[in-house]
């Protein structure tokens, strides 16, 4: 349901494209020490969804590392109104840049709407599979999550209009994702090799 109603949130931004490059124009023109303040719409969106992505990942890992389940109470879980607003509001934020990029890449809006349906019925298609997978192998887990706070920065940083080349951050990602996939048959040579030693 929040995949679905992130899609519906990203085609209501392709048909409001004028407000979204609205988000471009300059609202005023503050620094502290040399360190621009957002100063736009779109800045300052990228800025406290940034902020709001590594407070939630931190939080996360924190909870995971103080126990089993988090350390968290039955009473303490998020309710389901609440997930599906944070699923919509951290949508809005990653879809900002992506739809101000297709403007520039198409001028036909249903060409646009078509390309938004397919990346999403893509992942709901591998969603469980992805899933079940992150699920089944913690450091995964964890090293997603630790994804998250190099993408909150990343957008923390271009909100106070501090250009940082995505290339750098996803060849990081990539070589982080290769070395846990090393990491993973490792672990699971050794498993096989432990059932098959003789019992002692």
């Amino acid at each position: 349901m929040g995949l679905t109603l992130a899609l519906v949130t990203r085609i209501m931004l392709l048909l409001s494209i004028s407000w979204v490059i609205g988000l471009k124009k300059e609202l005023w023109n503050f620094s502290i020490l040399g360190l621009d303040l957002p100063n736009t719409g779109k800045d300052l969106v990228l800025a406290v969804g940034g902020l709001f992505l590594v407070w939630k990942s931190v939080r996360e890992i924190h909870e995971k590392l103080e126990g089993a389940d988090g350390g968290r109470s039955p009473g303490g879980m998020p309710s389901f109104t609440a997930v599906i607003i944070q699923i919509l509001l951290l949508d809005v934020v990653f879809s900002l840049d992506s739809v101000i990029t297709a403007v520039g890449m198409s001028k036909y809006i249903p060409v646009m709407v078509i390309a938004v349906v397919l990346a999403m019925v893509v992942m709901l298609i591998f969603v469980d599979q992805i899933g079940g997978f992150v699920e089944r192998h913690p450091t995964v887990k964890m090293l997603a999550l630790s994804f998250l706070i190099l993408i909150g920065t990343l957008l923390l940083a271009e909100g106070f209009g501090q250009h940082i080349s995505k290339g750098y951050v996803y060849f990081a990602m990539a070589f982080s994702v290769g070395v846990e996939m090393l990491n993973l048959r490792l672990r699971s040579k050794s498993d096989k090799v432990k059932l098959n030693q003789p019992f002692r």
